[in-house]
């Protein structure tokens, strides 16, 4: 017959099945996901987009209020080409509303010119056609892309507040592959905010554009 263990050995034998048992309780079970931003799903989004922003733009964001009222003006009293009167809240600069984050996916968008660079001698107002744009959950957070046409802007969008945030993008032009170079050439950089307007409707406001015009719109609704 065998002798019976000390409560010592006892002990050791108890804590040693346990701690076996725990390491393969953690060995089995897959590690958590990472938490969602706003507990919506997707990867984690950006957050300091004021220390990438560089001077330029960080000078059209602080005088994006003047861009509204100035290109306002000019499409208010300089012809121009399309139908201003039917684009409703789309130009209203109080317009944004919580929250703003837009759902990954594909978009219908187009692209409204309001003022004009020229002065007085240019086209107060531009509404153009409908294009395709895309909403992407990357590692880095959302990004928005315009994927067809002329003129196609890209960039990350960062949060900013419960009715904003903020893009910072480049320009891609004709058969150039889409844009993916902030920072590098500041003729193409852009700073753009990102708003809600409607149920399924958003709208991307570029303050002090490169050429042309003194503001741009990019409207996007679910396509």
């Amino acid at each position: 017959m065998s002798r019976l263990l000390r409560p010592t050995a006892l002990s050791f034998v108890a804590t040693s099945l346990l701690a076996s048992l725990v390491l393969a309780a953690c060995a089995s079970t897959p590690p958590p996901p990472p938490p969602p931003p706003g507990g919506t799903g997707g990867p984690v989004a950006l957050r300091d987009w004021r220390g990438i922003v560089t001077a330029g733009d960080r000078d059209r964001y602080s005088r994006r209020e003047a861009a509204w009222s100035l290109a306002l003006q000019q499409a208010r009293r300089q012809p121009g080409s399309g139908d201003l009167t039917g684009l409703g809240d789309l130009i209203d600069p109080r317009a944004a509303r919580a929250p703003v984050a837009p759902p990954p996916g594909d978009y219908r968008c187009r692209t409204v010119k309001l003022g004009s660079q020229g002065g007085e001698e240019g086209l107060g107002f531009v509404v153009y056609g409908w294009f395709a744009c895309r909403i992407e959950a990357t590692p880095n957070g959302l990004k928005f892309s315009k994927v067809t046409g002329s003129q196609r802007p890209g960039g990350l969008l960062f949060p900013e507040n419960d009715r904003q945030m903020v893009m910072l993008g480049s320009l891609a032009l004709a058969e150039e592959p889409p844009a993916n170079s902030y920072g590098q050439r500041p003729d193409r950089d852009l700073i753009a905010v990102l708003e809600r307007i409607g149920d399924r409707r958003w709208r991307l406001v570029i303050p002090w554009p490169q050429a042309e015009s003194n503001l741009d719109l990019i409207e996007l609704v679910p396509g």
